[in-house]
């Protein structure tokens, strides 16, 4: 692990962690979490983020495309905060090192729009793309965190409709809102982020009066089936409380490429312009995403 990774570690364990545990209003976490994203996340040069309203509101978010296909990422902030503007700057990276445009949806989050919100808006989304022209095959789903269990969710549909996506990639996705991974457990000291004693309150936000559907496969994929799966790529720290959520995929996709880190923090690709295995990370993202487009 890098000097700046640990710095960083030790700064989200001192700072951000007790900060998420401590605050109660969703408009209070989003707030901080879009400044934080200003401060932090720095887009590479020539980024591009055109944010549009209608009839799928989100953002494209660019740097210099070279090739045909497109990326629909799903922002993270467990389904009751984050937004385009939080994730465009480490889109930008990707788009930058896969010569790829991004769509970032703007799906409307708990616990004002409880589930199946998040998801309708994510299919809602996909239908944009395709009513713009873009054949399944062109298209490479991703998401980090409750993101990337939508993407994977998403995933999901697609595949038992018969119009399954060029690809899937997710960074430290949120798969099991049933909370039975032992992860939960094993790393609640040890997560750099993520405080494990907010997950029942965030969870009662996420699923409003559908309590009974924390095994939904529309919000917790790992119950999901997969008829013939594309491509599918996750990355996880060995020290997250989300570990298992992404471990336990392979049980659904029995071919998903699943690479764990060591000690790093949730979602690290986010600090793209911080850390160098950030960096790393996303070069291999990219590249995964570069080999989906040309299989097709």
């Amino acid at each position: 692990m890098s000097l700046r990774a640990r710095i960083l570690r030790m700064a989200l364990r001192a700072i951000a962690r007790p900060m998420i545990a401590r605050t109660r209003e969703p408009e209070v976490a989003r707030r901080r979490f879009l400044r934080t994203a200003k401060l932090l996340f720095r887009p590479p040069p020539l980024s591009l983020v055109l944010p549009v309203s209608h009839p799928s509101p989100g953002a494209w978010v660019q740097n210099r495309p070279s090739r045909g296909g497109v990326i629909l990422y799903f922002h993270g902030g467990a389904y009751v905060m984050g937004a385009p503007e939080t994730h465009a700057a480490m889109l930008a990276d990707l788009s930058r090192r896969t010569g790829v445009a991004a769509f970032l949806p703007r799906y409307r989050l708990a616990p004002e729009h409880p589930f199946p919100a998040a998801f309708d808006d994510a299919l809602a989304a996909w239908d944009r793309l395709r009513a713009l022209g873009h054949e399944p095959t062109q298209i490479v789903l991703g998401g980090d965190s409750a993101g990337g269990g939508l993407a994977l969710a998403l995933l999901g549909h697609l595949c038992r409709t018969g119009a399954a996506p060029a690809g899937a990639f997710a960074f430290s996705p949120w798969t099991d809102l049933t909370y039975s991974g032992p992860s939960l457990d094993e790393n609640a000291r040890r997560d750099a982020l993520l405080p494990v004693e907010r997950i029942d309150e965030v969870r009662a936000m996420v699923l409003g009066a559908h309590q009974d559907r924390a095994d939904d496969p529309r919000i917790s994929p790992l119950f999901a089936e997969f008829p013939d799966p594309p491509p599918v790529q996750i990355h996880v720290a060995q020290t997250e409380i989300l570990r298992d959520d992404s471990l336990r995929m392979q049980d659904r996709l029995a071919r998903a490429d699943i690479r764990m880190a060591r000690d790093l923090p949730h979602v690290w690709p986010i600090f793209h312009n911080l850390l160098p295995e950030a960096g790393d990370t996303l070069d291999v993202t990219a590249s995964f995403i570069r080999r989906c487009l040309d299989q097709n």
